[in-house]
């Protein structure tokens, strides 16, 4: 039964993106890689969502709650703040600029090195860590969720391979030969499920712990654990409060407002009232994440009493725990399939783009037709996916995955805002500068993440355990003292770039004001509603943040 459900769901979707995008022209790059400007507001919401909505968020950050509390809804709550910053002062000048990468702004406010130079940051950043780590974390949940190994017979290493490569050939079909709204559909489709499936599995939790009332589960819960309950995260939490002053916001408007896996959605909106009604749609829905991928890490410590072997394994194992009717654990599997499938093929169809656009036809064939970017995108695609199911069993040992993934793209994520804030908010920082700041953010994190900060930490433990201490709690709070928190880096370094920025902008300024143009693909009139339902948004959020400190 669990099979035929699993079965059914899933090519529900399929027949329904295939159906819907069947008279889509994909020989061009806007109907390919945009959808051909054509997605509306529910379409951006639900592709919005679900492409950040996958294994390594639901599976990691609810391995965080499991281990630290409600403190590290920050990731959730805070993105709606950016995601309103976005539908008011960015998404207005991507459409009226025609973007179809936003390194393709780049292009036109510096020069063409800085486009390319950004365009390989991105695709280094997707190619060696982002589907990789997909890849991995959603066969991970897979695999121990529903007995993979049991199931086929293999061992759990073959079990991890086997999903792996079902999901990279899965996703691979959509992204590279459905093109984006091929994967916005599904997306949307995938979405409703995730939202239904991923709130079934807390509320079964505080039924189960409330011995059938889940007024009472949500009392016993509370009550029992205060401490996890708490939105203001301590020094030693994965997300102390203060930094969301710092780089939480930097980390949290890269990823919404100039990351191009999650900003093409919007990039492919029919105009701008329904991409910045998209987006708000999407922040509203983003401030009850935390029921969905915090609550049930919370839920799984006092289920199994806080002794599982790894802060990692709470989700799957409270799936196990309260699914048990096969249907049920059948359309789940379906739903958090989708979910691994949309955040893949998501990031791929984004690395086609900009190989396509940035690269294939800015330097490798500058007279290839519409129709040969198209199929030399799709090759590079193919390519990309297959060398992600090969590195994707290496990343076993990485630790904390979703600690992992957020510190690794600070090596691109912040030097890449910087230039893209400096370049719209200035008219005369010359190109020179922002090539710099490039450079000069990546070595600077490198050197302090990767060097600087094991040097610091080793330095003070060792010095903590020769005068004596060996009290845990006590090592944690030297540890997380010993050297800046990785937010922190990140403001500081933010800061340090743009200086450097409007430094060489005073000293040697471009000769003339940068004068963007309204290429007309899109109408570009405002929702009337925008700025008042994103002062809701934010409200919403500060309350929030008020009730639970």
């Amino acid at each position: 039964m669990a099979i035929i459900s699993f079965i059914a769901f899933t090519f529900l979707v399929a027949g329904i993106s295939y159906y819907v995008t069947r008279k889509t022209n994909e020989e061009t790059s806007d109907g390919y890689f945009l959808g051909g400007r054509s997605l509306s507001a529910g379409v951006i919401a639900g592709s919005l969502l679900l492409t950040n909505l996958s294994t390594e968020q639901i599976v990691g950050l609810n391995g965080s709650a499991y281990e630290n509390g409600l403190s590290v809804m920050v990731w959730e709550t805070l993105a709606a703040i950016a995601m309103v910053l976005t539908a008011i002062f960015l998404l207005p000048r991507y459409l009226k600029g025609g973007l179809t990468t936003i390194p393709g702004f780049l292009a036109n406010r510096f020069d063409l090195t800085t486009k390319t130079l950004t365009s390989i940051l991105f695709l280094s950043g997707y190619a060696v860590v982002l589907l990789p780590v997909i890849l991995y974390s959603g066969s991970l949940a897979i695999s121990g969720m529903f007995n993979v190994p049991e199931l086929l017979g293999v061992s759990h290493t073959k079990s991890i391979w086997i999903c792996i490569w079902g999901i990279g050939i899965i996703g691979s079909i959509y992204a590279v030969f459905g093109g984006l709204k091929a994967v916005a559909v599904s997306d949307s489709i995938n979405a409703i499920g995730l939202l239904i499936g991923g709130l079934l599995i807390p509320f079964l939790g505080l039924i189960m712990i409330g011995d059938g009332s889940l007024l009472n589960g949500i009392s016993i819960l509370t009550s029992e654990h205060p401490e996890k309950f708490k939105s203001m995260g301590g020094p030693t939490d994965p997300v102390p409060f203060y930094t969301i002053f710092t780089g939480m916001m930097l980390v949290q408007l890269f990823y919404w407002g100039t990351n191009q896996q999650i900003i093409q959605r919007a990039l492919g909106a029919k105009n701008l009232k329904e991409g910045q009604k998209g987006l708000l749609l999407a922040s509203f829905i983003k401030i009850l994440g935390p029921v969905i991928v915090v609550l049930p890490g919370i839920i799984a410590f006092h289920l199994f009493k806080g002794n599982l072997e790894t802060p990692d394994s709470a989700y799957p194992a409270l799936v196990k725990e309260v699914l048990t009717n096969e249907a049920l654990i059948g359309f789940f599997a379906a739903v958090i399939f989708g979910a691994i499938l949309s955040s893949f093929n998501s990031v791929l169809n984004s690395s086609v783009t900009l190989f396509g656009i940035d690269v294939y036809k800015q330097h490798l064939n500058k007279n290839a037709n519409e129709n040969t970017i198209v199929k030399y995108g799709k090759i590079f695609g193919v390519l990309l996916a297959i060398s992600s199911m090969l590195i994707a069993p290496q990343i076993a040992n990485a630790g904390s995955l979703f600690a992992y993934l957020q510190e690794i793209n600070g090596i691109y994520s912040i030097p890449i805002l910087t230039i893209i804030v400096v370049g719209y908010t200035t008219k005369r920082v010359p190109a020179i500068a922002a090539k710099i700041a490039l450079f000069s953010g990546c070595l600077l994190y490198i050197l302090s993440q990767f060097f600087m900060q094991p040097y610091f930490i080793n330095k003070a433990l060792e010095n903590a355990k020769n005068a004596g201490i060996s009290n845990q709690e006590s090592l944690n709070l030297i540890e997380a003292q010993a050297y800046p928190h990785f937010l922190d880096i990140m403001a500081i370094l933010f800061l340090v770039n743009v200086l450097i920025m409007l430094l060489i902008g005073k000293l040697s300024p471009r000769k003339d004001n940068f004068v963007q143009k309204y290429t007309e693909q899109v109408d570009i009139t405002p929702w009337k509603y925008v700025k008042f339902s994103g002062i809701i948004v934010c409200l919403t959020v500060i309350l929030t943040y008020i009730y639970f400190k």
